[in-house]
């Protein structure tokens, strides 16, 4: 009978240390009060009890498949971060100063009237600017947030003036741009309190808010296919950049807070950006450190040496087949088409996804200027490495054996570095002949 007592108090002991480990402890309680804002959303029963189900996806764009998190936990407030958020300046406030929404009733759509607002980010001007001016006023043009630099090449391949005409497009393509290529475009909750939507969406810790964002799980869940990809060394037999593997960096090692909410002006291509980082930032004196600098600094972008294979896709066909020339592994030098910008001979360049019938599905067959911009654009792969397979060659063999064009009888060698006129398809070709170089190499290379 006395260890049928002891064996009683144990179960009542487990059973404690059972319940602390649940959601929270209202979510299991029948009686806790859900008539409040605060009082359903940390009440996962009820949360589950009342989510609406989705309709369509919560993210997606160029990054690949979304993870799917339910909609009663991307709104959960609950975990080690909604204590902390709560401790916040940001918990101190109520719910509806931000959201707006009616608090203090277990009705939901009483509580999401009062023109509720999902993402008050999203409307920065009201609800951010009182306690954040700086940022808000940075911001309001930054290409992080707007993404000048896309909507100015769709809005001239229409046959617009540029991104200040972005408004002027058919709605049906302002619709197709938001719902597709807008996904990675962020305002400020979707890098610091949000789980950006190429992610899933959603809260990413229970409401706090981050001051400086987690590489992986922000940056790199938007900036995958490229970037991330890159620096993490995804392809295979492709190394992680020595940035991180070496310097341990993370994004804002090198892009700081001032480049990416910006200074407030609009700026055609992130590469205008007063502050975009440059590897002499860095790298001191570059032109003068070795020899090769010496001959190469002036005339080739350092990726054009120090970048392994990057990811390339083309030609998308927005919302019906998507990239129809998928993803892959590849280098290309061509003629630099900024260089009213980076004053370089010589870059890498990225082939990208416009085609003159990417906007067929939203009523646009054939985009009337597709030709005033190449498909290949100036690219600066994260992946760097300092020797490659062009600056490490074999013993006994010339500097330039990997990299410069080479006659070898009748046949030419690494040919394949370069983007010639034979690598474009016949729809690229007026777009793109401009970065080709053909008849623009060396002679003595005996093209």
């Amino acid at each position: 009978m006395k260890n049928f007592f002891y064996i009683l108090i144990l179960l009542s002991i487990l059973g404690i240390l059972s319940n602390s480990c649940s959601k929270e402890d209202n979510t299991t309680n029948p009686q806790t009060q859900i008539n409040s804002c605060v009082g359903c959303h940390t009440n996962y029963d009820a949360l589950k009890r009342l989510y609406t189900p989705d309709t369509g996806s919560t993210g997606g764009g160029c990054s690949g498949e979304t993870p799917h998190y339910e909609p009663y936990d991307r709104v959960y407030l609950g975990g080690e971060g909604y204590q902390l958020f709560k401790k916040s300046e940001h918990g101190k406030l109520a719910c509806t100063s931000c959201h707006n929404g009616t608090d203090g009733t277990d009705d939901k759509k009483l509580a999401h009237s009062n023109n509720f607002i999902k993402y008050p980010s999203r409307f920065a001007k009201e609800k951010c600017q009182s306690c954040h001016p700086d940022e808000v006023v940075r911001t309001t043009n930054s290409i992080h947030e707007q993404g000048w630099g896309q909507k100015r090449k769709v809005t001239v391949r229409y046959g617009l003036a540029g991104a200040d005409e972005f408004h002027k497009l058919p709605p049906k393509i302002v619709a197709g741009y938001e719902k597709n290529c807008a996904t990675c475009h962020a305002s400020c909750g979707d890098c610091h309190v949000n789980r950006p939507h190429a992610g899933g969406g959603g809260l990413m810790n229970g409401h706090n808010f981050s001051k400086k964002p987690d590489m992986v799980e922000v940056c790199v869940t938007c900036h995958k296919s490229r970037g991330g990809h890159a620096y993490l060394g995804v392809a295979p037999g492709s190394q992680p950049d020595v940035h991180l593997t070496k310097k341990g960096f993370d994004c804002m090692s090198c892009h700081t807070k001032n480049e990416i909410h910006g200074d407030g002006t609009k700026y055609e291509t992130r590469f205008h950006v007063k502050d975009m980082p440059q590897c002499t930032d860095c790298h001191k004196d570059v032109a003068r450190s070795n020899i090769y600098h010496g001959m190469h600094a002036a005339d080739l972008t350092c990726y054009t040496c120090h970048s392994q294979d990057y990811n390339n896709c083309g030609s998308c066909h927005i919302e019906l087949e998507g990239a129809r020339i998928p993803s892959y592994q590849s280098f290309k030098i061509g003629m630099n088409p900024i260089r009213n910008v980076r004053d370089y001979k010589l870059a890498l360049l990225r082939r990208t996804l416009m085609a003159p019938d990417s906007w067929s599905n939203f009523g646009v067959p054939n985009l009337a200027n597709f030709d005033a911009f190449p498909t290949y654009n100036f690219t600066t792969p994260h992946n760097i490495q300092r020797w490659t397979s062009r600056t490490k060659v074999e013993s006994g063999k010339a500097c330039y054996d990997n990299c410069h064009i080479i006659k070898e009888g009748d046949n030419f060698r690494n040919m394949q570095l370069y983007l010639f006129k034979k690598d474009l398809l016949p729809w690229e070709l007026n777009a793109s002949e401009k970065v080709t170089v053909d008849g623009k190499l060396p002679t003595k290379w005996g093209l």
